[in-house]
């Protein structure tokens, strides 16, 4: 029951969508413009960069908020990882599947280095390195997005492993929950997948072509 309470702590957090709210703010429905998703690359699509860097913040800050909280609060607790990584997946999911918006949200890239910035900020500063590194180089925001959550999610057991990070209890249960998030993100950007094998995905700074 208390892992089920943490997810629903999470879920009402994720449930804050920055790109929705402040589209609305400035008179743009991100529903209805660019890819009609509401997280930080369509946000930086359709509003532009100020709109994009503001929609990252909050995106990140709703995860960081409740993760890091849960953490500290039971910081003495050998579980803190476990609550941490179920309100991680709340906030995913909340994020992802906002029931006000039809169950259509965001991708979960912001969200997911704000539970990161949480669970260990070292990982969460290599994977956003990384991020940048592959999206000034290919100018692919999925590629960048998948390949920074795939290797901040490896980076787990190596930390664990050379004694950076220790999960004092359930540590397969928190290498599990990583994988489910990290993979939901996956899952999350499929479309895109299927454009980058068929060669038809957009670059960022790429002019789309309009469509039908």
């Amino acid at each position: 029951m208390l892992r089920l309470l943490f997810i629903l702590i999470g879920y009402v957090f994720g449930l804050f969508q920055t790109g929705y709210i402040y589209g609305k703010i400035v008179h743009r429905d991100l529903k209805k413009e660019g890819s009609g998703n509401t997280g930080a690359t369509n946000a930086l699509r359709v509003l532009g960069v100020k709109g994009g860097l503001i929609v990252f913040f909050f995106d990140a800050l709703k995860a960081f908020i409740p993760c890091f909280v849960v953490k500290m609060i039971f910081k003495d607790d050998p579980m803190k990882y476990v609550y941490l990584m179920y309100t991680a997946l709340g906030v995913s999911l909340g994020n992802d599947f906002p029931f006000f918006l039809k169950f259509k949200g965001g991708k979960g890239v912001a969200a997911c280095f704000g539970w990161f910035l949480a669970f260990d900020w070292r990982i969460a500063l290599i994977a956003i390195s990384l991020f940048f590194i592959l999206a000034f180089s290919t100018r692919y925001v999925s590629i960048s997005s998948i390949s920074a959550a795939v290797f901040a999610a490896v980076l787990v057991p190596v930390f664990a492993r050379l004694g950076w990070i220790v999960i004092e209890a359930n540590y397969w249960e928190v290498l599990i929950l990583i994988c489910i998030v990290q993979a939901l993100l996956i899952a999350r950007h499929s479309e895109n997948i299927k454009r980058l094998i068929h060669g038809t995905e957009n670059r960022f700074g790429s002019k789309k072509k309009k469509t039908e």
